[in-house]
């Protein structure tokens, strides 16, 4: 278990680029250099990490803890994985509010609001060339982007994940993938269990809810459990989730995404930032704790019960169009959250304009990794 811990802390520490570099990371880590496990046994884990909601990088890393030293080793790298980026995070929530009292914080805040508008433009460009690369994926982006815009919210949200799945299976043709010898040993008992638990919670946090932090729990397990695609789709699902009720403000939210563009790790852990100045709970480091537990379980709860289950799905070619129509339907969920972003006031002028483009260039055609663009957007701000 510390061997595993110690190993993904490391990385932790120094991977910075978002899930795609991650997962590269981890395959220079633990297939070339500890010899962990082999490539097709890391390429099978990936793609069950991508097929499911949830941020794909720490799940694949929670399955190689599990491959390593089973439960405690699935726990030790998370926590290892997770935790430098979102001290960091709770760190920023601390000092929020010298953002708004000094004029160099406040310009600060502005070019991390601008920094995360870049960022989302980037990632609603790239997702689509490789999640809608034919017609009718991209007549099912824009049908999502309408019904969202139509039925703001959870609601909205929820629609469109069905009409993705549902138009996938009817509409888009997928080959079955052959399948893999089992890669953990997990009792059937145990991913049932496991599914169970997402399941009730899931129902707990959409039909029920609660009060205090208990409603600060459901909102990012919401969050978390409805992430098709990972990684810069949890925005607008952040947003309506936090923001719409109040609890965090726009700019404040905007802010804290930026800055978390600029961490090591996982992007989710920007939800230590937001439970931390969260107005629904206790806030501080009990909010930051839950926000961050609640936002990353259901992810890895999925991942532990679908593994027993992995081979016999992968076979259904239906099961693999309905996630091609979800992950369409996605692209057009985050292109909303991008208008959304461009209708906030964020952009004062000009000059703010040419920060963003600029920015969106470095990210789009130059490859610039968004550390520098981040620190770039917070330099011109300030200037």
């Amino acid at each position: 278990m510390f061997e595993v811990f110690w190993a993904f802390l490391a990385l932790g520490l120094t991977s910075f680029g978002g899930p795609v570099a991650h997962l590269g990371y981890f395959r220079q880590e633990f297939v070339d250099k500890r010899k962990w496990l082999s490539e097709p046994d890391y390429a099978a884990i990936v793609s069950l990490c991508q097929f499911l909601p949830g941020p794909a990088s720490s799940q694949t890393g929670f399955c190689i803890g599990l491959m390593r030293a089973g439960w405690r080793g699935g726990a030790a790298a998370w926590a290892g994985f997770t935790l430098p980026s979102a001290i960091a995070m709770f760190f920023i929530a601390r000092e929020a509010s010298w953002f708004g009292a000094s004029r160099l914080g406040t310009a600060l805040l502005h070019g991390l609001q601008l920094a995360a508008i870049a960022v989302v433009a980037q990632a609603v460009w790239s997702m689509a060339r490789s999640l809608c690369p034919d017609t009718p994926r991209r007549i099912l982006a824009l049908a999502a982007l309408l019904v969202v815009a139509i039925v703001p919210g959870t609601p909205g949200q929820l629609a469109v994940l069905v009409i993705g799945a549902v138009a996938g299976k009817v509409f888009l043709h997928a080959t079955p993938v052959a399948p893999d010898p089992s890669l953990i040993n997990i009792s059937r008992r145990a991913g049932t269990f496991c599914i169970a638990v997402f399941s009730l919670l899931l129902l707990f946090a959409l039909l029920i809810g609660g009060h205090g932090n208990l409603s600060l729990f459901d909102a990012f397990y919401k969050t978390g459990a409805l992430v098709f695609g990972g990684g810069h789709v949890v925005l607008p699902l952040l947003h309506d989730a936090i923001v719409t009720p109040g609890w965090v403000s726009p700019g404040t939210f905007l802010a804290g995404y930026g800055a978390a563009q600029a961490m090591p790790g996982p992007l989710f852990t920007v939800a230590a930032y937001l439970g931390a100045l969260s107005s629904s709970g206790s806030g501080g480091a009990i909010g930051a704790l839950i926000a961050l537990i609640a936002i990353f379980l259901p992810g890895l709860l999925l991942v532990a019960g679908v593994l027993p289950f992995w081979n016999e799905l992968k076979r259904h070619p239906q099961v693999a169009a309905a996630v091609m129509g979800l992950n369409a339907a996605v692209v057009g969920l985050l292109a909303y959250a991008l208008i959304s972003l461009l209708r906030s006031g964020t952009i004062y002028n000009a000059f703010d304009l040419g920060i963003v483009l600029l920015a969106l260039i470095a990210l789009t055609w130059r490859k610039t990794p968004p550390i520098f663009v981040v620190l770039g957007c917070a330099a011109a701000s300030i200037l």
